[in-house]
C-alpha cells in the first residue's frame, strides 16, 4: 500500500497567502477585469481537492461582463499596437519580476486549488517566469524576411503585425503557465487577450491579473491589456469562440472541447490554436539504462496525479525486459508518498474532483472487463485526515493497445503497460492511437533512436530520447499532431501564431513592370 502523508490545515495556508495575492476568502472576488473588477454572473464557491474544505468564492461573469472586456480589450489593443515591441517586451519584464517575487505564493496557491505538489506548484510558477524572459528577447526578434524580387527597381520583404485580441482557454491542470505561454507571447507581438480560465481554479486567474493589473498601471499602460472572464462554456465560452472582434482562440484542453471550438471559429473564418489531449507513450527497449527508464516513468505517469497533457499513459517494452521493469514499477508505486501537496516529501497529490475520481475507476473497470491485469494501485484512498479530498493510488495495467480504454484519454494516474518484439511494431504501437501530443524512447542503440525520430518514426508534436514524455522546456514549441490539434504554444516560433503575415512590395523604379513578364499595354 502507497504511503500517505498527515494533512495540515488548507484555511491556515490560504489564510497566509490570500492578502499577498489580492484575494479574499470570505467575500465573494470578482471574477471579470476590463481594467476595472467586476462580474454579475453566479457566485462560484471553490472546494480545494486537497481536503474539500472551501477555499474561495468568485462572483463570476456574465455576457454584459464579456461584452465589456471585449470593448476594453479592442480599445486597449489600439494603443498598445503602436507601442513599439521592445517597449512592450520592457512591461513582459516587468510582469516576470513581479512573479519572481511572488513564486512562493502563487506556487502554493496552485498547489491548493489545482491539488498539485508545491515543488510543480512553484515550478509552474517558474515557466510563467520564464516564458516572460522568453518573450522579453523575442520583442526584439520579430523578424520578417527581405525576398529577391524578379523585377528591376523593387524590393519585396515579408512582415508581421499585431493581429488583436486573443482569446485565451486553460484547463485546471496547468491554472496558470498555459495563460502565460500565450499572453506573454500574444503581448509582445502587440495583441491584447483575454481570458476564460477553468472553473475548476478560477482563483489563481484572478491572482495572476492582479499581478498584471498592478505591473500595467505601474509602466503607464492600459491594464485591459490582460482582460479576464470566469465563467462556464455554454456561456462564455461560447460567446468568446463565437466573437469575429477576436480573430484567434487558442484553447488548451480536452479533444471533445478542442473539437467543438475548433467547429465554431472556423465558420467565422477565425483562428484557432488548439494544445489538445495526449496519449503519450514510452518505448523502452532492449538496451535500455532501466534505472534511468523507470525515473522518467514514474513521473511521467505519476506527477500532477496523473493530470498533464503530457502524462505517460502507455509503456511498450520488449518483451525479454518486461517482467524485470514492471516488477520494478510496481515496487516503486508502493512506495509512493500519496497526500497533502504541501508537505515537501509527497510525490502525488489528489485528483482535481469527484468526478476525475469516478473516471478513474471507470476506467479500471473498462480495462478490467476487456482483460487487463492490474499489478497495482487503482484504489480511492479513504482516510479521516483526507477529509473530502480525492486521493487515489496510481495504478499500473497490463494491457492491449487496441482496447477502447486505451485508445482513450483518462486524465488520471493509470499506466498501460504494452509488450513488443521488433522497433516497428512498437512504433505502431505508439502511433496507433487517435492523439499525437508526445513520445519518447528510452535506448542506446544510436538506429533506434535515429529511426523513432525519422519520418517513419514517433508522428508526435515531441519526440524524446531517454527522457520521459512530460515536463518540456519553454524554448521548444508545445503541441501535437491529430486529435491533440495540430497548435503550437510557447517557444520556437509559435510567435507567428499570435500575428498576421504580410508580404509587402516597394517599387522604386519609375517604370511599372509585371511579375512573370506579364504584357499588358505600352
Amino acid at each position: 500500500m502507497a504511503k500517505i502523508a498527515s494533512l495540515p490545515s488548507v484555511a491556515q495556508t490560504a489564510k497566509a497567502i490570500f492578502p499577498k495575492l489580492g484575494l479574499s476568502r470570505q467575500a465573494p472576488n470578482a471574477g471579470a477585469f476590463w481594467g476595472e473588477w467586476g462580474g454579475a454572473g453566479e457566485v462560484l464557491v471553490k472546494h480545494s481537492p486537497i481536503d474539500g474544505s472551501v477555499l474561495g468564492r468568485v462572483q463570476q461573469a456574465n455576457a454584459a461582463d464579456y461584452e465589456r472586456a471585449v470593448q476594453a480589450a479592442q480599445k486597449a489593443f489600439l494603443a498598445w499596437r503602436d507601442l513599439p515591441a521592445p517597449k512592450r517586451g520592457e512591461v513582459i519584464s516587468c510582469y516576470g519580476n513581479a512573479l519572481r517575487g511572488l513564486k512562493r505564493e502563487l506556487g502554493q496557491l496552485v498547489s491548493l486549488e489545482a491539488g498539485k505538489i508545491l515543488a510543480e506548484g512553484e515550478g509552474e510558477v517558474q515557466e510563467m517566469i520564464d516564458i516572460c524572459d522568453y518573450a522579453v528577447g523575442l520583442s526584439r526578434q520579430l523578424f520578417g524576411l527581405t525576398i529577391a524580387s524578379e523585377r528591376a527597381g523593387h524590393r519585396m520583404m515579408e512582415t508581421w503585425q499585431p493581429l488583436g485580441i486573443v482569446g485565451i482557454i486553460s484547463a485546471f491542470n496547468f491554472p496558470v503557465a498555459v495563460w502565460a505561454w500565450n499572453s506573454a507571447l500574444a503581448a509582445v507581438c502587440g495583441d491584447t487577450t483575454i481570458w476564460k480560465p477553468s472553473e475548476k481554479t478560477p482563483l489563481t486567474a484572478i491572482a495572476c491579473i492582479k499581478i498584471a493589473e498592478k505591473v500595467c498601471r505601474e509602466c503607464g499602460v492600459d491594464p485591459a491589456i490582460f482582460a479576464l472572464v470566469i465563467g462556464d462554456g455554454p456561456t462564455i465560452g461560447e460567446l468568446m469562440t463565437n466573437d469575429r472582434r477576436v480573430p484567434l482562440v487558442s484553447a488548451t484542453g480536452s479533444s471533445r472541447m478542442g473539437q467543438r471550438v475548433g467547429e465554431v471559429v472556423a465558420k467565422r473564418f477565425g483562428r484557432t490554436l488548439l494544445e489538445l489531449g495526449g496519449n503519450n507513450a514510452i518505448i523502452v527497449a532492449p538496451s535500455a539504462d532501466l534505472q534511468l527508464a523507470k525515473r522518467a516513468i514514474l513521473f511521467g505517469a505519476v506527477g500532477t496525479a496523473g493530470q498533464r497533457c503530457t502524462s505517460t499513459r502507455r509503456i511498450i517494452v520488449h518483451e525479454s525486459i518486461k517482467d524485470k521493469l514492471v516488477k520494478s514499477l510496481v515496487k516503486a508505486y508502493r512506495q509512493l508518498p500519496i497526500g497533502d501537496p504541501l508537505q515537501a516529501t509527497t510525490l502525488v497529490g489528489p485528483l482535481i474532483d469527484a468526478a476525475s475520481l469516478a473516471g478513474m475507476q471507470a476506467a479500471i473497470a473498462a480495462a478490467k472487463k476487456s482483460g487487463g491485469r492490474v499489478r497495482v494501485g487503482g484504489q480511492v484512498l479513504r482516510d479521516e485526515k483526507f477529509g473530502a479530498g480525492h486521493y487515489v493510488a496510481p495504478c499500473i495495467i497490463e494491457a492491449q493497445n487496441d482496447w477502447a480504454v486505451v485508445q482513450h484519454e483518462t486524465f488520471a494516474p493509470i499506466l498501460y503497460v504494452l509488450s513488443y518484439r521488433t522497433l516497428d511494431e512498437a512504433i505502431a504501437l505508439q502511433n496507433g492511437v487517435p492523439q499525437g501530443l508526445s513520445s519518447a524512447i528510452f535506448t542506446t542503440d544510436l538506429r533506434e533512436a535515429e529511426t523513432f525520430l525519422s519520418a517513419r518514426g514517433s508522428d508526435c508534436g515531441i519526440a524524446n530520447v531517454n527522457i520521459g514524455t512530460s515536463g518540456a522546456e519553454i524554448g521548444g514549441a508545445c503541441g501535437g499532431e491529430k486529435e491533440t490539434g495540430g497548435g503550437r504554444e510557447s517557444g520556437s516560433d509559435a510567435w507567428r501564431a499570435y500575428m498576421r503575415r504580410q508580404t509587402v512590395t516597394v517599387n522604386y523604379s519609375n517604370a511599372l513592370p509585371l511579375a512573370q513578364g506579364i504584357k499588358f499595354g505600352d
